[in-house]
């Protein structure tokens, strides 16, 4: 989307705004510009619809997001609730055996009965410990079975 278009769209001050991929072709500047007067339109209640195939901006400017396969709608629902129940949510710990730096990835549900786990927080030096959860590309791929282009 060009420039003057959003411009453009954004002159008569709409309620309701549709947008196809507001952020392709912009430079860095531009395009965090582009995302910070979305979300200042969120915040004073405006709807903006966007299409796009960057599932980073999806997950950063969107409340819900819907995954359409051959045109039709597959799955709609908050980003973060995807996450939840389409991912897996993992702990990742980065520790110290002998002279090397392990990582080791766990499961979050359960984490305190899992021994392996527990016997590196017990015996181990810990270096840094992180939980990581699926990225909605991810999701997208597991929901549609294709890659995006």
């Amino acid at each position: 989307m060009k420039k003057l278009d959003l411009a453009r769209a954004l002159l008569p001050d709409p309620e309701v705004l549709f947008l196809d991929e507001p952020l392709e072709g912009l430079d860095p500047g531009s395009a965090r510009k582009v995302k910070d007067l979305l979300l200042e339109m969120k915040e004073n209640g405006k709807t903006v619809f966007l299409t796009t195939h960057n599932m980073y901006v999806a997950d950063e400017l969107c409340d819900r997001v819907a995954f359409i396969v051959e045109g039709k709608i597959a799955l709609v629902d908050s980003p973060g609730e995807l996450k939840v129940k389409m991912g897996k949510r993992l702990v990742r710990v980065e520790y110290v055996a002998g002279n090397d730096v392990k990582i080791a990835k766990f499961p979050l549900e359960n984490l305190g009965r899992n021994e392996e786990f527990l016997n590196i927080i017990k015996n181990y030096e810990v270096k840094r410990i992180n939980t990581e959860e699926p990225t909605l590309e991810e999701i997208f791929l597991k929901v549609t079975g294709r890659r995006l282009v």
